[in-house]
């Protein structure tokens, strides 16, 4: 147990909390499990979700010991995605009274701007996450004229911190020319005993229609224009018309799952979660990751963790984990044309060398561990108040 002068109070303030599902709530919940683990107290800040009871006054922040939950509103083509409505009565002045010594915000939204500012008038150290390049996103929905518009709000937003942690040492360089006070690299870590190839189900395949000598590419994911699935399609529907039997097999979901659903020798399962996800993992043959916009991608790590060999652009994590020819097959460029032919000879090559580099993948995964991420960031969080 920690000593009572070295105990942390924490407040961790957020739109995206477990058990939702996306990498960023993941991440957080794992950090707020570890430092609890530790003996540090950690109220967090986050959005009311549809199954949360709901108060008396729909527009009054619930408390309990350890959440302050704030009401919400659905973030449009996103229902699944809620915004706190940071204007509510009472948490901030319930927030002062458990006295935090720290502040983490993860989201560069209204409720992490109100947060921010609130920690700085107290002069209380805080600290924030980069997870998102969102400057890189707003193109993929028609929106390419407010790419400068996201990248000024989101430095302006990190410049009000005592530091900010980015997934990967690639992003830290890409943001060291926008002079970020206390640019700090806390990576991500991945459950090897959840995620395990002697997972691998044959009935799982039956649910999706797969046999024994079918090619299952997996793809794990919101499903949305900026995941660009269209290629991972593209790339299974080259491989059948040259005779390999492969499906694309989708978990989660998005506002693109309607059209997804309607490609050929595509299969959605819907968003699945723990051991129903670990099993759908370790029953593919191949993990598909065709997002050029990544920052991080916990997904990849769990895919590999699973025994999965992966075609990924080499970006955030695939950048940082994946060696190509030995983990799969890794492409540096953001050209879509070479990720497509790497994913078709991916699908093509023999099962023998899938397993082979599935056994590596799985292999390189053993000792990331979720312990030695939460170390770094209660050190992190004790450098920065300097204690």
């Amino acid at each position: 147990m920690i000593r009572a002068s070295s105990r942390l109070r924490l407040a961790l303030v957020t739109d995206t909390f477990a058990p939702e599902v996306n990498g960023v709530a993941m991440t957080l919940g794992r950090l707020v499990d570890g430092m609890r683990l530790r003996g540090h107290d950690v109220t967090v800040v986050r959005p009311r979700r549809p199954e949360d009871p709901a108060p008396e006054r729909p527009w009054d922040a619930t408390i309990d010991e350890n959440e302050i939950v704030l009401p919400s509103l659905p973030l449009p083509k996103y229902p699944e995605v809620r915004l706190a409505w940071p204007w509510a009565s009472s948490w901030r002045r319930v927030l002062a009274r458990r006295a935090p010594d720290r502040v983490h915000v993860a989201t560069e939204t209204a409720l992490g701007h109100i947060a921010l500012g609130w920690a700085r008038d107290r002069g209380i150290p805080v600290t924030t996450s980069w997870h998102t390049r969102f400057d890189a996103y707003v193109g993929r929905y028609g929106a390419a004229g407010l790419t400068q518009f996201a990248l000024a709000w989101l430095t302006r937003f990190h410049r009000r911190a005592r530091s900010t942690l980015v997934p990967t040492a690639s992003l830290a360089r890409g943001l060291a020319a926008y002079h970020l006070p206390g640019l700090a690299v806390l990576g991500r870590g991945v459950d090897t005993v959840l995620f395990d190839p002697r997972k691998r189900s044959p009935d799982e395949r039956a649910a999706w229609g797969m046999g024994a000598t079918d090619v299952v590419a997996l793809g794990v994911g919101r499903l949305a224009p900026e995941k660009d699935w269209d290629d991972a399609a593209e790339a299974v529907a080259r491989a059948r018309a040259q005779g390999v039997p492969a499906t694309l097999v989708l978990v989660g979901d998005g506002p693109d799952r309607a059209r997804l659903a309607g490609l050929p020798h595509v299969h959605l399962t819907g968003v699945r979660r723990g051991e129903d996800l670990a099993r759908a993992y370790a029953s593919a043959d191949l993990f598909l990751f065709p997002s050029r916009t990544e920052t991080f991608g916990n997904v990849l790590q769990e895919a590999m963790a699973s025994g999965l060999p992966a075609v990924a652009v080499g970006r955030g994590a695939a950048r940082e984990v994946l060696v190509d020819g030995v983990h799969g097959w890794r492409v540096d460029t953001e050209e879509r044309e070479p990720w497509r032919q790497a994913a078709v000879a991916a699908l093509h090559v023999a099962p023998d060398q899938r397993v082979h580099r599935g056994r590596a993948a799985r292999a390189a995964m053993l000792d990331r561990s979720w312990d030695a991420i939460v170390d770094t960031f209660e050190a992190h969080l004790h450098e920065i108040g300097g204690s």
